[in-house]
């Protein structure tokens, strides 16, 4: 009882945080475009939108240094924790419901997948290789 009261009111922490960030920030297109590789840019942008205090999301934090060690050069990793000031436009900009929510953009900075939650390792890899990653 007491775990689902401490998530309502997270949750409720989130959406209002989110309401009340009147800022419209549009530099994320060219902090998380990727272009081609052929210029050394990444294939793959993920951008992980979340927080380090949640519990889910402290669980995507050796996953996320591991897909950028692992595929440095051909994927870039980028995370916001929308429980700031300074990530707190990420949340809206992206329409974020729930944290922590993984967006994928291709090599032309476009959305093409998106998840919602804690998001293994074995399955995000598959998202990457649908980009040829």
């Amino acid at each position: 009882m007491k775990r689902i009261a401490v998530a309502v009111v997270l949750t409720i922490a989130l959406f209002s945080a989110i309401a009340c960030s009147q800022e419209k920030d549009t530099t994320l297109a060219g902090k998380a475009k990727s272009t081609d590789t052929k210029d050394g840019s990444p294939l793959v942008t993920f951008v992980e939108i979340g927080s380090v205090k949640c519990i889910p999301c402290k669980k995507m934090q050796p996953i996320m240094k591991e897909i950028e060690q692992e595929y440095a050069g051909k994927v870039k990793v980028v995370f916001y924790d929308v429980w700031t000031d300074e990530g707190k436009p990420y949340g809206k900009q992206y329409g974020i419901r729930v944290i922590p929510t993984q967006v994928f953009l291709d090599k032309d900075g476009k959305e093409y997948f998106r998840h919602e939650g804690y998001f293994p390792k074995s399955e995000l890899v598959k998202v990457l290789k649908q980009k040829g990653v």
